[in-house]
């Protein structure tokens, strides 16, 4: 879930801190990405028709599979460094919301055998995604998958989005790669939204800079923790009628989630849940459980096994061999290009200095000083198998 309007509150009340990139301006980059989150969008998405995914000729799910490595082979291409951070035990704080997504699954599942029976195409589809679940196979399979491609794995102890941001505060990845905006609650200090869409949406990447949301919103750190509680998140129930908006208010009027409640408890029309939590969760977000320093591996990518992944999704997944060669093959042209590194990696990031007079200074003429992915994968009907031997792409 995350938090709940965060990015829209963001976008009103702290504009500065976001900014659209280009998916190419991360060459250089070490990027944590957030890998269960990610694996869920491929399930839900990749190949999708109605309720049929990607298969294996055996039959198995293989969705996941193809947006993990096409994607990945897209980020290993523009010269991007990613680790992939998988999802540990859950706080045992969050085990009310993972309750009620369960319970969501299985009324969608009830819908989607209703849908089936009267034949509605569109609910069959809108339902079918509400009912995928990102298993132990999921992850360890793609784990191995990018193992086998070079690319760092970590499992973290709990929540991955705190461990991509302690990655992040550690100066050990430059952002987070992740759609869900807790990461900024947890305090990491860039998060990129969008870096891992298929190239045919064409659609920029968007960066959130904690340090300029701090800022522009007028928050200290905890403070904005307690926004984002009272926002609502995954360990803690929201107080009915306090959106995002009214969130920001109350906390900049009274500093803190005790104060509020102090002021909704003297005959407010806000009734706060009789189970309220927020000192908990205050503390899972300030406090979670991580690996710091020494306990993270030293991250290091390596050349891709061509024959490894030829094994596992040639003869094992029965994916296009064309394809998965070709995709190796820009994995290793691109290695020599991701070696150069960022240029303020030798002389530092560049800076922006405001001019002193207010006045716009003209650039210097040329005689003295010069002048100033691939296509996401198709799907057949029925049984896909458009990433199988002899599929068609």
């Amino acid at each position: 879930m995350g938090i709940q309007g965060l990015t829209k509150l963001l976008g009103d009340s702290a504009p500065g801190c976001m900014k659209e990139q280009k998916f190419e301006n991360y060459f250089g980059r070490k990027i944590a990405v957030d890998a269960s989150m990610h694996i869920y969008s491929f399930l839900v998405v990749v190949g999708r028709v109605g309720d049929q995914v990607l298969t294996s000729e055996s039959g198995e799910v293989t969705s996941h599979l193809s947006g993990m490595f096409f994607r990945t082979v897209r980020m290993l291409e523009a010269g991007m460094k990613p680790v992939f951070v998988f999802e540990g035990k859950p706080p045992e704080l969050k085990s009310a919301e993972l309750a009620k997504r369960g319970a969501r699954r299985q009324d969608a599942t009830a819908e989607l055998e209703a849908a089936k029976e009267a034949g509605n195409a569109e609910d069959v589809e809108k339902y079918s995604k509400r009912t995928v679940r990102v298993t132990r196979e999921h992850n360890e399979e793609c784990k191995r998958l990018l193992r086998l491609m070079g690319v760092p794995v970590i499992d973290a102890p709990s929540e991955a989005e705190a461990q991509c941001a302690q990655l992040c505060k550690d100066g050990l990845v430059y952002s987070i790669s992740t759609e869900d905006m807790d990461s900024l609650t947890f305090g990491t200090p860039k998060l990129i939204r969008h870096l891992m869409a298929p190239a045919s949406q064409k659609q920029p990447a968007m960066e959130f800079d904690y340090q300029l949301a701090l800022k522009e919103l007028g928050l200290t750190p905890d403070q904005f923790v307690d926004l984002c509680i009272l926002c609502g998140c995954d360990y803690a129930p929201k107080i009915s009628g306090i959106g995002p908006g009214r969130a920001l208010q109350l906390i900049t009027k009274h500093g803190s989630i005790e104060r509020v409640l102090e002021e909704l408890g003297n005959g407010g029309k806000y009734q706060v849940p009789e189970d309220f939590p927020y000192q908990e969760a205050r503390r899972l977000f300030k406090e979670p459980e991580v690996l710091k320093g020494e306990q993270v591996q030293q991250l290091k990518w390596s050349a891709p096994d061509t024959d490894g992944l030829v094994q596992f999704l040639v003869h094992e997944k029965t994916f296009a061999e064309d394809r998965v060669r070709k995709a190796i093959d820009r994995i290793h042209a691109a290695k020599g290009k991701a070696s150069q590194g960022r240029l303020e990696s030798f002389f530092g990031p560049a800076k922006i200095v405001s001019s002193t007079t207010g006045k716009r200074k003209e650039p210097e003429k040329a005689a003295k000083g010069g002048k100033a992915g691939g296509k996401a994968s198709g799907a057949k009907k029925g049984k896909l198998g458009a990433m199988g031997k002899g599929g068609k792409k």
